[in-house]
């Protein structure tokens, strides 16, 4: 892999990480495009992720801290951030069993672009129903611990490239009456235990990258933390101002051409 591979490919995870278009699926589309293309297990897709989620920490870093100080804090507000944290660990559950259930499965089918095609009609269609029967009425404090599990479950099968994760478990919530910014940061925060966990089971495979290629695998995952870092406030805007349909229209046609070519 060259420099140039690695840097379109960490301005790619940057830009559509924080878009409901599925990164992971346009990666692995974007990577069988290269022809020359390789990696040991998933471990490169691992370190843009886990780049993309570092921008996540700068982003919410506020609320990381209230997060972490409220476990020795007293007052209200420690209380509502001790709930969420809370809520946090519990979604965590699901995605991490699912995630170590079908492991072996869903590194598969990085494999095979036309079902990361047929996912991006399914992302497509979660988006644009979440869209229509949004009613957002209800907000961070009225979450519960079946919201948690129920995110947290649909984030371990959108483990599948071409199933968009923040798609699909802002819609998820949306789905359950959440507003959308409470939708779209409870989203981001319950993915980062689960990128650090999936960055430690992969860690194993960077024995098997060359020294010489460790520099570009480095350059990819700085560059899709810092087009993160430009692309984060983009999608809680969209979430906010109700903008879900267009990307459910860009993610049909994508899956439909893609799905064409590939075939």
């Amino acid at each position: 892999m060259s420099y140039i591979d690695a840097i379109l490919l960490g301005i790619l995870q940057g830009a559509t990480e924080f878009l409901p278009v599925s990164s992971s699926g346009h990666l692995v589309l974007a990577q069988h495009l290269l022809g020359d293309f390789e990696q040991p297990g998933i471990l490169f897709d691992v370190l843009l992720h886990l780049g993309t989620m570092v921008s996540v920490a700068i982003y919410f870093s506020k609320d990381l801290k209230a997060l972490f100080f409220s476990l020795w804090r007293k007052g209200q507000r420690a209380r509502n951030d001790r709930r969420m944290l809370g809520l946090l660990c519990i979604g965590t559950i699901p995605t991490a069993v699912i995630g170590l259930t079908f492991r072996d499965l869903f590194e598969q089918l990085f494999e095979q672009p036309a079902i990361v095609c047929l996912m991006l009609l399914v992302t497509g269609t979660l988006l644009i129903l979440a869209e229509h029967f949004r009613s957002n009425d209800r907000k961070q404090l009225q979450m519960n611990i079946l919201d948690a599990l129920i995110v947290g479950t649909v984030q371990g099968f959108a483990i599948v490239p071409g199933i968009s994760r923040s798609g699909s478990t802002i819609a998820a919530l949306l789905f359950r009456g959440i507003d959308g910014e409470t939708a779209a940061r409870f989203s981001f925060l319950l993915a980062m235990p689960a990128v650090f966990g999936a960055a430690l089971l992969s860690i194993g495979d960077i024995e098997q990258v060359a020294v010489q290629q460790l520099p570009v695998y480095l350059a990819g995952t700085g560059v899709s933390l810092l087009v993160g870092l430009l692309c984060i406030h983009l999608l809680m805007g969209v979430v906010r101002n109700r903008r879900l349909g267009f990307f459910a229209i860009y993610c049909w046609l994508a899956g439909s051409i893609g799905f064409a070519y590939f075939i």
